[in-house]
């Protein structure tokens, strides 16, 4: 559908970021529209007797009855490209990196045209399926992009250009009579295709011991981070940006501070990546819809940055995509509500809360993408409860869609114990997959370590409760050494310092080393007071020597625990009778 000329579309009503329009040619759910003589973005949500509702993305102020409206005759969609990794955006994927395009009303979707180099794969005459790799263009971020034969395009390469520099919006190759550009847009709302989702599971590492042990996420896998204000949702986001073993990086700021959005972009800059040697922003794609920017495009947001993951998922990459925070957008879908006179449902949720949720979770996955490679979108979502209240909507809906929940606990995080990972309010559906891949790949003790750790855990929040009624010290030995190895379960594993060079980050290995010791000193605590060693005796002993190791050792580096565990055990050797 082309422009709606003036006279054919103009403005009825202006309510904030609702605008009502009298149109007198075909409009389709969805549409685009630029209002005004700024061509002010706005999507159409309701169409009623030739009246059609449009949300506005920017400051309608000067918007007024009488301005015409031009209509763009299809959804709202990104522009995908070579320019994405290393910059920040907006929740319209409008460039943010060089000048706040977000000010300018009606500023275009996207920066200037730029050169970019290009080097084709294939030649004229080769027969090429959807999905199938055109080239490669050099330079743009850390990781090789591809151009790929466009989503339901597939046979004979009528013409491809030679190795050299384009304009992003050259045709560069033609596939079966079909164009095919530097530059793609697609609809965000909309998912990208794909050959078949992967049933096989493979946990995605993300370098902090409490997760990697307790609560694993697979690749293609989602998990939710509830927490209340102040429980480190964003240190632990940021954490798993920095150091989670995936090829891309999506960061999505939804409708947070921007005090602290310019805290993630400044870290990931100056942070270098011990992936490529570069900065971790080269292989990073931020989108910043801060809590002072346009209400409407926070909505837009999170489905903007899925479909730049499922971009880059079909080029074959393990993609990590993190929304922080999905509360923010529930907020979004709920002031639009009102705003529309939606039905409201529950404290004024609209009634499809549910399916928005569930639609954006399930556009995770581990896939075979079209041109037959393998790639994975991992979605985790912080979630803030108003008041830490977990039983509130938005929480209550996600934990139906999600793998993982990693709770926040607000006493731990004022115990200064970080992350505040609740291990009694978290789970992993998919630990028992999980445990058979680490079975399968060298470390059959993952199961029944992790077995051990939580039932350990578990014995000592019950025996803490007794304990606090009637005293430590009236407690049987045995119980004594529960509560004491939980005590260093959770300061020499599950304690993780995002500030420290050597504990930001922990491979596999060495958290498996610091779990295996504080478990073999259990066992021997446990023996000493059945051989008759006094509790108090034990309880006494220097511990620190392993408490520290998780400072003090490399992140990779297992058998450095060796040595504080020998000081350990060997103090326990003198306590026993």
């Amino acid at each position: 559908m082309g422009a709606v000329s003036g006279q054919d579309a103009r403005v009825r009503r202006v309510s904030g970021p609702l605008v009502e329009l009298d149109a007198t040619t075909d409009v389709a759910m969805h549409d685009t529209v630029g209002l005004g003589p700024l061509r002010i973005p706005g999507e159409v949500v309701a169409i009623r007797d030739r009246v059609v509702t449009v949300q506005a993305y920017e400051y309608t102020g000067g918007l007024a009855p009488g301005d015409p409206a031009a209509t763009g005759g299809a959804p709202l969609s990104a522009r995908l490209g070579p320019g994405l990794l290393g910059h920040v955006f907006d929740g319209l994927l409008r460039p943010l990196s060089e000048a706040p395009a977000f000010l300018a009303p009606g500023g275009a979707a996207a920066g200037d045209v730029v050169s970019r180099e290009f080097r084709p794969r294939v030649a004229t005459g080769d027969d090429l399926g959807e999905g199938g790799v055109l080239g490669v263009l050099p330079g743009v971020g850390a990781i090789e992009h591809r151009l790929l034969a466009p989503p339901g395009v597939s046979g004979p390469v009528e013409y491809i250009v030679d190795s050299g520099t384009y304009a992003e919006d050259a045709v560069v190759a033609r596939v079966a009579g079909t164009p095919v550009r530097l530059v793609e847009h697609w609809p965000v709302r909309t998912p990208r295709p794909y050959r078949a989702r992967h049933d096989e599971v493979e946990p995605l590492h993300t370098g902090q011991r409490v997760l990697d042990l307790l609560f694993p996420v697979a690749r293609g896998g989602s998990a939710a981070v509830p927490g209340g204000f102040g429980t480190g949702k964003t240190v632990l986001l940021q954490q798993l940006a920095k150091w989670c073993d995936a090829d891309v990086i999506v960061y999505v700021g939804c409708g947070e501070r921007g005090n602290e959005m310019a805290e993630v972009v400044a870290e990931l800059f100056d942070l270098a990546d011990p992936r490529t040697g570069g900065t971790l922003a080269d292989r990073t794609v931020v989108i910043a819809n801060t809590s002072n920017m346009p209400m409407m495009a926070r909505e837009a947001s999170v489905h903007t940055g899925m479909t730049v993951a499922e971009y880059f998922r079909d080029m074959g990459y393990h993609v990590v995509l993190i929304a922080d925070s999905t509360s923010r957008w529930a907020e979004a879908l709920r002031e639009f509500g009102s705003r529309t006179g939606a039905l409201p449902a529950e404290e004024g949720y609209p009634a499809e809360l549910a399916s928005a949720l569930a639609a954006f979770y399930e556009r995770a996955g581990a896939v075979e993408t079209l041109g037959g490679g393998s790639g994975s979108v991992t979605v985790v979502g912080a979630v803030s409860p108003p008041g830490g209240d977990l039983t509130e909507p938005v929480t209550a809906h996600t934990e139906r869609f999600v793998r993982c929940r990693w709770t926040l606990d607000r006493d731990l995080a004022y115990a200064r114990h970080y992350p505040a990972v609740s291990w009694s309010g978290s789970f992993s559906r998919d630990a028992e997959a999980i445990a058979a891949w680490h079975a399968r790949s060298g470390d059959p003790r993952w199961p029944s370590r992790r077995g051990r750790v939580t039932a350990l855990l578990a014995d000592a929040d019950r025996l803490s409760a007794l304990a606090e009624l009637v005293g430590t010290a009236a407690l049987p030995g045995h119980e004594r050494m529960t509560l004491l190895g939980a005590r260093l379960l959770r300061e020499a594993v599950l304690q993780q310092s995002a500030l420290s060079t050597q504990d930001a980050f922990c491979a596999e290995e060495k958290t498996a080393a610091l779990t295996d010791a504080v478990l073999a000193v259990v066992d021997a605590a446990q023996a000493a007071v059945g051989a008759g060693a006094p509790a108090a005796v034990i309880e006494d002993i220097d511990f620190s020597p392993l408490v520290r190791a998780r400072e003090e050792i490399g992140p990779r580096d297992a058998g450095g625990v060796r040595q504080g565990l020998e000081t350990v055990l060997a103090g326990l050797r003198a306590a026993a009778p």
